[in-house]
């Protein structure tokens, strides 16, 4: 038996716009306070006459404020190809195409309700309602605070969303030049001149300009995680290729494994020599959980993941990680928000706090590629 269709209610954004209570609310329609909580809630429909009111109060139409809304089927493309039927995924519109990405376990570790499940190539059986989606950013990256935004952004605009997506560095930055995001974050660790995101995203696009803003998320530590009390007493990349010791890596074009590649090469030390080089994992969070139940001695993360894990940490470099958004997206509601938010001094208080990170560069303009 089909689900019965759902009824969005939108009451809740209407009131905060205005800046009015509950209770202000309920008495300028005639209706109790309770009304109006159970109604925000979804555990209460109106009746016509209540809802007459609410939108002539609102000067909306009844539509604006209670949306019929049915699970539906619709196409859309996906970056990823062979992905199962039923793969959890985060949906936005991008360029008015609707894109879908893998949603794994966020950057902070925690899991998050997909937008949708695939069910079928190309096909993608929606949860989330359409406004939802016209209000939601997608930013791909492997910085763990970058899951710190969407909050942020709540507090200010409570319908809008910033779905964050987990990809390497290398990865976040074909999904934007493919189109299939808003947004990416980037931290290649700066060796020369110039700077190593800028040049990331020109070798992305094939050499070819994506005008683009670059601005300064904030400056993260990273290095070795190492199981608790580091009983191998590791201190450096050159120790990995000590005998015993097991490794996991990150999958190539992540900013750690170059990172790594540098070290190995300055010590000396061949890829061949690290057992483990060539075993790789697809995120920090999987290095570092490796690395706590002892499948692994070492892997390679911030020191936000190793901490949250309760393992010991060896810093290897300090980093800058930008958020790069291509300028005819600047427009979009929730890019705009984003770029405010990254001047807000809550979140640079907030990132201040976190194990490993500055954010005395955050909001930065890096640069702006025409």
């Amino acid at each position: 038996m089909p689900e019965a269709p759902e009824i969005r209610c939108n009451l809740k954004v209407y009131r905060l716009r205005r800046g009015w209570s509950q209770e202000e609310l309920a008495r300028k329609v005639h209706i109790k306070r309770q009304a109006v909580v159970d109604l925000e809630k979804g555990r209460y429909l109106p009746n016509t006459l209540s809802a007459l009111r609410l939108a002539k109060v609102f000067d909306c139409a009844v539509e604006d404020l209670f949306m019929l809304w049915e699970e539906n089927e619709q196409e859309l493309s996906l970056p990823d190809a062979g992905l199962p039927a039923d793969t959890r995924l985060a949906v936005g519109k991008v360029r008015d195409r609707l894109v879908g990405l893998p949603l794994h376990a966020s950057m902070s570790f925690t899991l998050r309700a997909a937008d949708g499940l695939l069910s079928g190539p190309g096909r993608v059986r929606l949860h989330a309602s359409p406004q939802a989606l016209e209000e939601s950013l997608l930013l791909a990256g492997c910085d763990p605070a970058l899951d710190l935004l969407d909050d942020h952004l709540r507090r200010v605009l409570p319908n809008a969303r910033i779905r964050c997506v987990f990809a390497s560095s290398g990865r976040a930055l074909e999904l934007l030049a493919g189109g299939c995001i808003h947004a990416a974050s980037s931290h290649f660790h700066n060796d020369g001149a110039g700077e190593a995101n800028v040049e990331a995203l020109r070798a992305a696009t094939g050499g070819s300009a994506l005008p683009c803003r670059v601005t300064a998320f904030a400056n993260l530590e990273e290095g070795l995680m190492t199981a608790e009390g580091n009983p191998l007493e590791l201190r450096s990349p050159e120790d990995l290729a000590r005998p015993g010791v097991r490794f996991v890596n990150r999958e190539p074009g992540a900013a750690l494994r170059r990172l790594l590649d540098r070290h190995l090469a300055a010590c000396g030390v061949p890829a061949s020599m690290v057992d483990g080089y060539t075993r790789e994992v697809g995120s920090h969070g999987e290095g570092a959980c490796r690395t706590a139940c002892g499948a692994a001695d070492a892997a390679l993360g911030p020191r936000a993941a190793a901490d949250a894990f309760g393992l010991d940490f060896i810093p290897l470099a300090v980093t800058r990680c930008d958020v790069l958004i291509p300028l005819d997206l600047e427009q979009h509601p929730v890019a705009a928000a984003l770029l405010d938010l990254l001047h807000s001094g809550r979140l640079r208080r907030e990132l201040a706090a976190l194990p490993g990170y500055d954010s005395s560069v955050t909001g930065k303009e890096i640069a702006v590629l025409a």
